[in-house]
């Protein structure tokens, strides 16, 4: 039997349609029964009874929907599961009312014959109440799903713009254009070959900046081709102070991320972690799937990470939002010193699996 999720507690919207919806029956059930038999105490006692046992059994109800996931079955399978619900909860609320009517109310008799066909009927008519209190929940759910879903899209949207204009200013930026820009003129006399491979690198790196808005995620394997633009533009500036490996997992290239994630944790271990020392240091990049079909990403570079210096920035805050947006609690980026190397930053990038067309 699978166990019992995490239940959220009911908004006061949840506990206003209760109230309501409840109090409605009440008063209508009380109108209905005083024009055939007349109004009495025994009467509104009998009707407090039935409208709070099927308060508290609807709300154990909403408990066990929402404890077993019930609210992401298909159709069919949740038709099945209310059904059988629907009947024994009839059974049950009958059981609990006649209880407390015989045992707490105690009315008056009124030489009504009360057996096996009475019971049987007022099932039936739970069972119908039950019905129309299951069809007004999912709908209130799934309207409410349905806002929150675009809500969640109007913020993704959001996140993805600031991401775009972000990276946009971090990478046409005059300090950024005039040192690759002077490198590459560098390069022209003296080796005109690589010359026209930094003009292509920083050509594809700005091509995939002014992109971004077309796209939420790209693959992986795209991703590392950034990646690999980005430390060829920077090898020409730091020289010998850099040296980059990347070991990839094949089966983790179509893996879909946000565009420009991968590319921010280098650029970051590039600013924070190598450029202010003068012997430089190394980044190691690697990447695989692990058997829960979770991808871990991980980008170790020499330095030393602390939270007041800088490394937490807004790209890193706006990486996680994008992040939560896309995969929800499944995916995380954590910045640490690695406790078993003295001297190097890992940036760790986890999320569940999407495979590319």
């Amino acid at each position: 039997m699978p166990a019992y999720a995490a239940v959220p507690a009911p908004s006061r919207a949840y506990w206003y349609c209760q109230a309501v919806g409840w109090t409605l029956y009440a008063a209508f059930s009380l109108v209905a029964y005083s024009s055939f038999i007349g109004f009495s105490r025994d009467m509104v006692a009998i009707t407090l009874v039935i409208v709070l046992t099927l308060l508290g059994l609807t709300h154990v109800l909403r408990y066990h929907i929402r404890a077993r996931g019930w609210t992401q079955l298909a159709p069919l399978p949740l038709l099945g599961r209310l059904l059988v619900a629907n009947l024994l909860l009839s059974v049950l609320s009958q059981v609990i009312i006649w209880a407390l009517i015989m045992w707490v109310v105690r009315p008056a008799p009124t030489g009504q014959p009360q057996g096996w066909g009475q019971f049987i009927g007022y099932a039936l008519n739970v069972n119908i109440l039950l019905w129309l209190w299951e069809g007004f929940y999912f709908g209130w759910y799934y309207l409410s799903r349905s806002r929150q879903a675009e809500v969640d899209k109007w913020k993704l949207t959001a996140a993805v713009r600031e991401a775009e204009m972000r990276t946009l200013k971090a990478q046409i930026n005059p300090h950024f254009m005039f040192n690759g820009l002077n490198n590459i003129r560098a390069l022209v006399m003296e080796d005109p070959a690589r010359a026209r491979a930094m003009i292509t690198h920083l050509s594809d790196l700005l091509r995939y900046s002014i992109q971004l808005n077309s796209t939420e995620q790209v693959p992986l394997a795209r991703e590392l081709e950034i990646v690999e633009h980005y430390l060829q533009l920077e090898a020409v500036q730091l020289e010998e102070r850099l040296s980059y490996s990347l070991d990839v997992d094949p089966v983790a290239l179509p893996v879909l991320i946000p565009p420009m994630t991968v590319q921010l944790l280098v650029e970051n271990a590039i600013k924070h972690g190598l450029a202010p020392r003068p012997e430089g240091g190394t980044i190691q990049l690697t990447a695989q799937l692990n058997d829960s079909n979770t991808l871990h990403l991980r980008v170790r570079n020499t330095g030393r990470f602390a939270p007041t210096s800088g490394h937490e920035g807004v790209g890193l805050r706006n990486a996680r939002e994008r992040l939560a947006l896309l995969f929800g609690p499944a995916a995380h980026l954590h910045l640490s010193n690695d406790p078993h190397c003295p001297n190097t930053v890992v940036a760790h990038l986890q999320l569940p699996v999407q495979i590319g067309a």
